[in-house]
């Protein structure tokens, strides 16, 4: 059986428990406290970070890198596009996201205000600029669900809990966000600390 070493407050973890419950498979959750992590996390990741994911004599760490194996083992729902052009899209925009929006959240977690602010501003313009996709299409790469929302769902989230107030063109976006965030498998991903983040 799987097992996720996972933050229950770390959007990189949740993106992986999203998967997890999207597939509908057996796995076990290994909760672990960001602030007193247990030793053996660093001998599975040299980075000492979460999430972690344990599979028989594998072991994987980076949500990305973690969600595209579970995604190859377990193919059903498939979440990465089977063309490979597509496919190829698919990962340029998971770049992205770590890049534009992802690289932020540290700063705004454990940054000096002025650095969160910073962060702030640049998540909330990277968004706005994505917005208007969603006056077109359902999804991020269309009318089918996939691995980008499965990424960037956790940030939209905690968007409250980051302080980043969107304005009303990023209505789109928002009505986007709330389409995911009534999936079932997104819903039974939360952890208790997770669902009072947002408002």
């Amino acid at each position: 059986m799987m097992r996720l070493y996972s933050g229950t407050t770390c959007p990189f973890s949740h993106r992986c428990r999203i998967v997890l419950y999207e597939k509908g498979m057996d796995f076990e959750i290994i909760d672990v406290d960001l602030y007193n992590k247990p030793e053996d996390l660093a001998v599975m990741n040299p980075y000492n970070q979460v999430p972690v994911l344990v599979d028989r004599d594998l072991i994987l760490y980076e949500s990305n890198i973690i969600n595209e194996y579970i995604d190859d083992r377990f193919p059903h729902p498939q979440l990465m596009p089977a063309d490979p052009v597509m496919r190829a899209r698919a990962r340029l925009f998971l770049f992205r996201f770590e890049q534009e929006l992802f690289s932020h959240v540290q700063s705004i977690e454990k940054g000096s205000q002025k650095a969160a602010e910073k962060a702030r501003q640049l998540i909330r313009d990277s968004l706005i600029q994505i917005a208007p996709v969603f006056t077109r299409q359902k999804y991020m790469l269309g009318d089918e669900y996939t691995m980008l929302d499965v990424a960037i769902a956790p940030l939209l989230w905690r968007l409250d809990h980051y302080g980043i107030q969107l304005p009303k063109q990023a209505a789109p976006l928002m009505k986007y966000a709330e389409r995911i965030f009534s999936r079932p498998a997104f819903i039974d991903a939360l952890t208790p600390s997770e669902k009072v983040m947002r408002k």
